[in-house]
């Protein structure tokens, strides 16, 4: 009787366990705002940073974002992009496809400026990194954003 009953117990147990654990935040979770630098190309005269945040979609692996690039270049100055952009994860990569919304600083007129697309690989919850595939292209780090409370 007695063994019976610690059966059954530890099968309920087995059963539950696995389910609270499904509930724990995915390590690889990319949702959130994150921080992103290039490392620099056009030969050295350009670098790229800004912030991208990425929500929930309705569609599984499919994220809603916006980014905001910052580019920096010594022979045409710099831009400040505001895009949004799609994300969509496949296991532990992450392609990010951008449409400009707005130009809050633009560079030099008649240089035009080309959507930031993103192919990433998720090294943990506070690190992605990858390449920038644009107009020209570059390594890229992401880093998770600290965000503090105001």
């Amino acid at each position: 009787m007695i063994a019976r009953l610690l059966a059954a117990l530890t099968i309920s147990l087995a059963m539950v366990i696995p389910a609270a654990a499904s509930d724990q935040r995915d390590p690889g979770d990319v949702l959130g705002t994150w921080t992103f630098q290039t490392k620099p190309y056009r030969d050295g005269a350009c670098i790229m940073t800004g912030t991208m945040h990425l929500r929930d979609h309705p569609d599984a692996g499919l994220y809603a974002c916006e980014l905001t690039a910052v580019e920096v270049c010594s022979m045409w100055g710099r831009s400040v992009v505001l895009q949004r952009c799609e994300a969509r994860r496949f296991g532990d990569q992450v392609s990010v496809r951008s449409e400009i919304s707005q130009f809050l600083e633009k560079k030099a007129e008649g240089l035009l400026y080309v959507p930031d697309n993103f192919t990433l690989t998720i090294q943990d919850e506070s690190r992605m990194w990858g390449a920038l595939v644009s107009a020209a292209t570059a390594p890229v780090e992401f880093r998770r954003a600290e965000e503090g409370i105001s």
